[in-house]
C-alpha cells in the first residue's frame, strides 16, 4: 500500500478510536494492529507480546509510580496551606503582591510532585479563596494559576520527563537537570509579567499587607522548611550522584509520608486514597506506554518514520523551520490529547527527524515538554483548564481567556529556548560531564 494512503488510514483509525471514547492506550494498540496487518500480516501477536513486556520491563520506569504516589500523598496533606502561609510574607512588597504566591507555590509544589494537574489543584484550592478574600483581581489570580500550574511538567521530578526518557532511551538524570534552568526562567517570566501588569493596573491590586514582624517571618520560614527539605532530599540526591531517580523517588515517598503524618493529614482514609490514586494513574500511563511501544515497532514496519525523515531531509528545512512546524503541530495535537499521550504517540515518528536534523534529544525533550505545557491551557482538552473549571465554576473557555497571556509567555519561552539551547544543556553538560 502507498505510504501516503497508509498514513491517512492510520490517522483516521486513531481519531475514530479516540472519538469513540476508547482509552488512549487501547487506541494506540488498535492503530498498531491495523499497521501490522497492512505491512506484515501474521506478525502482530508475537510483536505485541514481545514489545509490551519490553516497554514496561525498564528499571528507570520504577521511579514513575513512586513519584506519582509521592504527589498523591502531598496532595492530601497540608503542604499547600503551609506554602501559602510561608510564601506570603516574602511576596507582599513585590508589585502584584500575593499573586506571586501562585507562581512560587506552583514552582515549589512541582518540585515535589511532578504532575501538572496535581500542582494546579493543590495550590489552587488553597490560594484562590485567599486571594479572592483579599480583593485580588480574580481573572489574574486564575490566569497565574493556570500558567504556573504547568510547572509540574517541566520542573523535576517531572513525570512526563520520565516517560520521554523511557520512550527515547535518554538519561532521566540528564533530563531532570536540563529542566531546572528553563523552569526557573519560565517562573521569572511569569513573575515579571505580573509585576508589569500590576504597575499598569494599580487600581486592580489591593494595598500591600502590613509588614510582618520577626516572629511571623520565622514562622513562615518554618512552614516552608518541610517542602524545601523534601526538594533537597529528592532532587539533591540525584544531582549529587548519591541516588538514582528510582532511589530518590523512594526517598520522596518516605519524606511525603513523614510530612503528611507531621501535619496531621495522614489517616487510614487519606493513605488508602493516595495509594489508590497513584495506582490508577500509574496503570493509565503504563497502558499508554505499552500501546506506544507496540505502535513504534508497527510504524517501523510500515516505513512511515523513514519516509517522513527522508522527506524532511529533502525539503532542506533549517532547525528553526523544523521546530516551528513541530510547535504548531504539537499545539494542534494539544487541542485533542493530554500531554503524556502526545509524547508517547509522537516520539517514534518525530525522533528520527530530530536526530537527522542534528538536534540534541535531551534539549528536544525540554522543548517538547514546554510545548506540552502550552497544550495544558488550550481548549478543548486542556487539563489545567478542566481543573480550574472544577475549582472556580467558570466555563472552560472563560478560564482559557484568563490564561491567554501565559499561553503567549510559554510560546515566547519556547522561542528563547530555541535561540539559546544552552539554557537547557548547560547544567547537564556541566554537572554530568565532569
Amino acid at each position: 500500500m502507498d505510504i501516503t494512503l497508509m498514513s491517512a488510514l492510520l490517522v483516521a483509525v486513531l481519531f475514530a478510536c479516540l472519538l469513540s471514547g476508547l482509552w488512549v492506550g487501547f487506541s494506540l494498540i488498535a492503530v498498531a494492529l491495523v499497521a501490522m496487518e497492512l505491512s506484515r500480516p501474521g506478525l502482530a501477536g508475537m510483536v505485541f507480546a514481545t514489545k509490551v513486556w519490553g516497554s514496561l520491563n525498564i528499571w528507570d520506569l520504577t521511579a514513575l509510580p513512586m513519584f506519582i504516589w509521592m504527589g498523591e500523598i502531598l496532595f492530601r496533606s497540608r503542604l499547600s496551606a503551609d506554602m501559602f502561609r510561608g510564601l506570603s510574607p516574602f511576596t507582599r512588597r513585590l508589585p502584584g503582591g500575593l499573586l506571586h504566591v501562585n507562581i512560587l507555590g506552583c514552582a515549589l509544589f512541582a518540585a515535589v510532585s511532578g504532575s501538572s494537574a496535581a500542582t494546579t489543584a493543590t495550590v489552587g484550592r488553597m490560594s484562590l479563596p485567599e486571594l479572592r478574600k483579599r480583593g485580588y483581581d480574580e481573572r489574574m489570580a486564575i490566569g497565574t494559576l493556570a500558567g504556573a500550574g504547568t510547572f509540574g511538567f517541566l520542573i523535576p521530578p517531572s513525570i512526563i520527563l520520565i516517560v520521554y526518557g523511557a520512550a527515547t532511551e535518554q538519561s532521566i538524570a540528564r533530563l531532570f537537570l536540563a529542566g531546572v534552568l528553563p523552569g526557573l526562567m519560565l517562573a521569572a517570566m511569569f513573575s515579571g509579567y505580573v509585576m508589569v501588569w500590576s504597575l499598569l493596573n494599580r487600581d486592580r491590586v489591593p494595598a500591600p499587607e502590613p509588614r510582618p514582624d520577626l516572629r511571623a517571618r520565622l514562622s513562615a520560614i518554618a512552614a516552608l522548611a518541610p517542602t524545601v527539605a523534601l526538594i533537597v532530599a529528592v532532587i539533591g540526591s540525584i544531582y549529587a550522584g548519591l541516588a538514582s531517580p528510582t532511589e530518590a523517588a523512594v526517598i520522596g515517598v518516605v519524606g511525603a509520608l513523614a510530612i503528611s503524618w507531621a501535619s496531621g493529614g495522614l489517616t487510614r482514609g487519606t493513605a488508602w486514597a493516595a495509594l489508590k490514586g497513584g495506582a490508577m494513574t500509574s496503570c493509565m500511563i503504563a497502558f499508554i506506554l505499552a500501546g506506544a511501544s507496540f505502535l513504534t515497532v508497527a510504524m517501523g514496519y510500515t516505513g512511515i518514520p523513514r519516509f517522513l525523515a527522508g522527506w524532511i531531509g529533502e525539503q532542506g528545512f533549517s532547525q528553526f523551520a523544523l521546530l516551528s512546524v513541530l510547535l504548531v503541530f504539537f499545539i494542534v495535537m494539544g487541542f485533542f490529547l493530554d500531554g503524556i499521550s502526545i509524547v508517547v504517540l509522537t516520539t517514534s515518528v518525530i525522533l528520527p527527524m530530530i536526530l537527522a536534523a542534528g538536534i540534541d534529544p535531551i534539549w528536544f525533550g525540554i522543548f517538547l515538554v514546554l510545548v506540552v505545557e502550552i497544550s495544558q491551557i488550550t481548549p478543548p482538552v486542556g487539563f489545567n483548564l478542566f481543573v480550574l473549571q472544577a475549582i472556580t465554576g467558570r466555563g472552560i473557555f472563560s478560564v482559557a481567556r484568563m490564561a491567554l497571556p501565559f499561553f503567549l509567555i510559554l510560546v515566547a519561552a519556547t522561542a528563547i529556548l530555541s535561540l539559546f539551547p544552552e539554557i537547557a544543556l548547560w547544567l547537564p553538560n556541566t554537572m554530568l560531564n565532569r
